[in-house]
């Protein structure tokens, strides 16, 4: 198995319906450019005793901690994942904003040069925080630093999905739709 080297292409989609019955999405848009994704799942466990010995240990999903940085954010991409409006180049922030649920995706660059590819299904951003500093005798660029937390869908309970180019026997149709969609497991054969 190779090792991941790299990360590039992230895009996000709005979710527009997620019940028993379906989930739906946007198109998914490209952000700006990638710089660091950590993704932390999050699991609420319990330990059972019984007869002086641990009998079982019981662990629940809870969600997905997601930090990302990216070279910079667009006005328009703050919009968007702020629930915020954009109008002729000016971004008016309001106490009101609802930042919209979503998925995330992206690829990683592995060293055997394929690509692991991976979407988040169903989370939020907060609000994105500032930082800005002058410039001194070095200069420091400021990146974009964005925190999540994803969950799982109502629709099929899933909130990931990861793709390895190299895997034997992937469907290679999926990856090449990968960012057009916001993609599920391919089908089993029948």
């Amino acid at each position: 198995m190779s090792k991941q080297i790299g990360l590039r292409d992230f895009h996000i989609a709005l979710l527009t319906k997620d019940d028993k019955t379906a989930a739906t999405y946007e198109t998914p848009e490209k952000l700006e450019r990638a710089i660091m994704a950590k993704i932390t799942p999050k699991v609420s466990t319990s330990k059972e005793y019984s007869d002086d010995n641990l009998e079982e240990i019981i662990d629940i999903f809870d969600c997905v901690d997601v930090e990302i940085e990216l070279n910079q954010l667009s006005l328009a991409s703050r919009a968007k994942l702020q629930g915020a409006k954009l109008v002729k180049g000016a971004l008016k922030e309001t106490k009101n904003d609802i930042a919209p649920y979503l998925a995330m995706g992206f690829r990683s660059k592995k060293k055997n040069g394929t690509y692991r590819y991976v979407w988040l299904y169903k989370g939020k951003f907060e609000l994105t925080s500032d930082e800005y500093e002058t410039t001194k005798d070095k200069v420091k660029a400021q990146n974009s630093k964005l925190k999540g937390t994803f969950f799982a869908r109502d629709y099929d309970e899933a909130y990931r999905l990861i793709m390895d180019e190299d895997e034997t026997g992937v469907d290679t149709a999926t990856l090449e739709a990968w960012f057009t969609a916001v993609q599920d497991q391919p089908a089993e054969a029948a």
